[in-house]
């Protein structure tokens, strides 16, 4: 997989996985994150470049585009895995968690989106998002995430129309519950782990090298015919009741 490609959240357990899995395809890669000390190490694994940077501010996303269109020359692809997860009620959510949830969610992918769009003008290109299953079904707990998630289901679609006549793909997966430290609280409780596992039809939690998988396959120039689409990777939780 050939092409220059930007993946903002690289050191998160999915963003870490599509790195590896780009680079591992022939991809020339750049990685952002705020985390300078996984980022590097990350880097240096793969042979890519980095930049330390926060993707939920325009101007650093901007500055993150321009430096790697410098670098490569063009760019192929981008990829927002920066995410947070907030499980809450919404009587006991603070303005300061509701607001951060946002930002960090769908404040990113809108800074990611708007950034590549326009470095894609000319030559089209593919751009990837997280949303997630639990934008799309009721979950306990889950107001402040679901509505950012949501958010960036709803910007996929607008985007994509958009963009469409400049051969600008824009699409996003949906994940279920992934093995990843953002989740550790989750799966590190037997109780938590078993209750998420059986909500799944598949009777598993996912991997991040699986979600991973299908933010790669939007990416593929081979997927020039896919745009608008939020795609479910979530072992059935989005859409099967089979248990």
């Amino acid at each position: 997989m050939s092409g220059n490609y930007i993946v903002f959240g690289a050191t998160g357990g999915i963003g870490s996985a599509l790195a590896r899995r780009l680079s591992s395809a022939g991809g020339q890669l750049l990685l952002v994150s705020r985390n300078g000390e996984s980022l590097s190490q990350l880097a240096d694994e793969i042979g890519a470049e980095h930049r330390v940077a926060n993707a939920t501010s325009l101007e650093e996303v901007d500055n993150c585009i321009k430096f790697a269109i410098e670098r490569f020359g063009s760019i192929n692809g981008v990829a927002n895995c920066v995410g947070s997860l907030l499980l809450k009620p919404l009587h006991l959510t603070s303005e300061a968690e509701w607001a951060q949830t946002i930002s960090t969610n769908l404040g990113s992918a809108f800074a990611v989106t708007r950034a590549a769009v326009k470095a894609m003008m000319a030559s089209g290109g593919s751009i990837a998002l997280v949303s997630s299953a639990a934008a799309s079904i009721g979950l306990a707990n889950h107001e402040a995430i679901a509505a950012a998630k949501a958010g960036i289901a709803g910007l996929v679609i607008s985007a994509a129309a958009t963009y469409a006549p400049r051969s600008i793909r824009i699409n996003a997966v949906a994940p279920g519950l992934v093995s990843t430290p953002l989740t550790a609280r989750i799966t590190g409780n037997e109780a938590s782990l078993k209750a998420s596992t059986s909500m799944h039809a598949l009777g598993r939690i996912g991997q991040p090298d699986e979600v991973a998988s299908g933010l790669a396959w939007l990416l593929h120039p081979d997927q020039s015919w896919v745009t608008g689409q939020v795609i479910g990777i979530d072992g059935g939780l989005g859409s099967l009741r089979s248990r």
